[in-house]
């Protein structure tokens, strides 16, 4: 599949030579996803499968939770604190990983962070108590923050048209690994225990294949991964070619822009409602409907599973708006799209029938999965200086969504799992609202056109640079990222400085 974009190619002086047609930051202004050009293409392999092997290892207990509870006798309470350790760890994470990647670079933060989480998911084997397997969950979690170094990698490798695309196709991919695991865990079970182990000690077994996965993901990353298309963070510092930011400033930036802040509470009850899926689907319905494991484990599977198509569906929308209508494009397609996806999550919990309920899950699925893809649309053109804080900052958010939805709805036996899903898509719907807020004034937001003061995308993105800095030439980055996305002016609409 080749996503291609209306982006000028380069007209630098550079010497420096690509497979992909490139603009004046060397970003590919084409998404070709069969390609493994380096950097580019190397670049968005690597994260999604990185990405891919964290989810898979984050969300390996819940497929077996009908056995792990057993063994370590579990409660309900017990098993709702896991589920919302797994995914509040990776809030701070995902904070600081923003940060990261905007001082030392994606590969090195990413694979820090992969490596240092992957003894959490082999402890895992070893755990004998409920505080056990909460704590192995909870630094487990911690790994989920490599959503944001892939979308920062991707935002810093690919230009304004086709962003969204490999924004939404290298996290759809590597939220596979939410619908994978509940395929492989039940899987690798059954062939442990069929090697003669009883079920306590297969399951145990069991979690050493993610956490082997997860390791090998994290070296290849660090042995053929490219920050920029110009080379590494480390040797564009050492060379001069590329000069240290100041943290307090790329992250006040980051902070002042009531944009991130939007993003981030929108993405809460997107991403936030798949990662509360992801831990409660499968025992719902083995509970509910009386299913056996396998089988409650394969319509479990099916939820996460649709990222393959939906959240790449969302960026590739998202950028096909765009083209069209500009900015204001991908912001009524993402809140639609969430919209709709809200609704059909309170319309779950109302079904009772095993047939129906499957049915509604799988259209949701789609929905709530591509109006994540279409929020990653919108992230990268909020600010070129603290691109990092602000992926982190809705990276967070969508941990947030998943940890309060499971604090008030489905921890302990206050609600029934069929209406905490009910309220969860009401509050999905209500978040969704925000967007209308969002406004760029080179661009225009969902209700009102560009500013009549005739702002430029130079004007907004140089803002975040102090006259001194602008000296020193530190605002060079920010200008030709200015330059490429006057592409989010879209040809539909009749813009002052057209």
């Amino acid at each position: 599949m080749d996503v291609e974009g209306k982006g000028e190619e380069s007209r630098t002086t550079t010497t420096r030579r690509f497979a992909l047609p490139v603009d004046s930051e060397n970003k590919s202004t084409t998404f070709r996803l069969f390609s493994v050009a380096k950097p580019h293409m190397r670049a968005f392999h690597l994260s999604w499968f990185q990405f891919f092997c964290c989810f898979v290892s984050t969300f390996a207990a819940p497929p077996l939770l009908p056995v792990i509870r057993e063994n370590l006798n579990l409660t309900a309470t017990d098993i709702g604190n896991a589920g919302i350790a797994s995914v509040s760890g990776s809030v701070f994470a995902r904070l600081v990983m923003g940060t990261a990647c905007d001082l030392f670079g994606p590969r090195l933060a990413s694979a820090a962070l992969t490596l240092s989480t992957a003894p959490a998911v082999y402890f895992t084997s070893g755990i004998k108590s409920p505080i056990g397997f909460i704590m192995v969950r909870f630094f487990a979690g911690f790994s989920l923050a490599t959503f944001v170094s892939t979308q920062f990698w991707m935002s810093s490798m690919f230009s304004g048209p086709v962003v969204g695309s490999a924004n939404g196709i290298a996290a759809g991919w590597g939220n596979l690994g939410g619908g994978a695991t509940q395929l492989i865990m039940p899987l690798v079970f059954s062939v442990i225990r069929q090697m003669g182990a009883t079920k306590f000690t297969a399951w145990r077994i069991a979690f050493f294949i993610p956490g082997l996965f997860q390791t090998f993901s994290a070296f290849a990353v660090l042995l053929f991964g490219q920050d920029l298309p110009d080379g590494d963070y480390w040797a564009m510092h050492k060379s001069g070619e590329k000069e240290k930011d100041e943290v307090g400033k790329v992250i006040t930036h980051g902070i002042r822009n009531y944009r991130g802040w939007i993003t981030a509470l929108a993405y809460g009850y997107c991403f936030g409602v798949e990662l509360t899926i992801d831990n409660i689907i499968a025992e719902y319905f083995f509970d509910r409907f009386h299913l056996n494991l396998n089988t409650a484990g394969i319509i479990a599977a099916s939820f996460g599973l649709a990222n393959f198509f939906a959240r790449p569906g969302g960026g590739i929308l998202s950028d096909l708006m765009a083209r069209r209508f500009g900015m204001r494009g991908r912001l009524w397609s993402w809140w639609i799209i969430q919209t709709l996806g809200g609704v059909l999550c309170a319309s779950l919990g109302q079904i009772d029938s095993l047939t129906g309920s499957i049915v509604v899950m799988l259209i949701f699925s789609v929905f709530v999965q591509a109006s994540c893809g279409l929020t990653f649309g919108v992230v990268p053109f909020i600010s070129r200086r603290s691109l990092g804080v602000i992926s982190g900052m809705t990276g967070a958010g969508g941990n947030v969504g998943a940890v309060l939805t499971q604090l008030i709805f489905f921890k302990g036996s206050t609600y029934s799992r069929e209406t905490g899903i009910t309220l969860m898509g009401i509050m999905s719907i209500a978040c969704s609202l925000p967007i209308c807020l969002i406004y760029f004034p080179q661009w225009g937001g969902m209700f009102c056109g560009p500013s009549s003061k005739k702002v430029t995308e130079e004007e907004y993105y140089l803002a975040e640079w102090s006259t001194k800095e602008k000296e020193k030439n530190l605002h060079l980055a920010s200008q030709k990222f200015a330059e490429n996305s006057v592409s989010e002016r879209g040809r539909a609409t009749t813009h002052p400085q057209s």
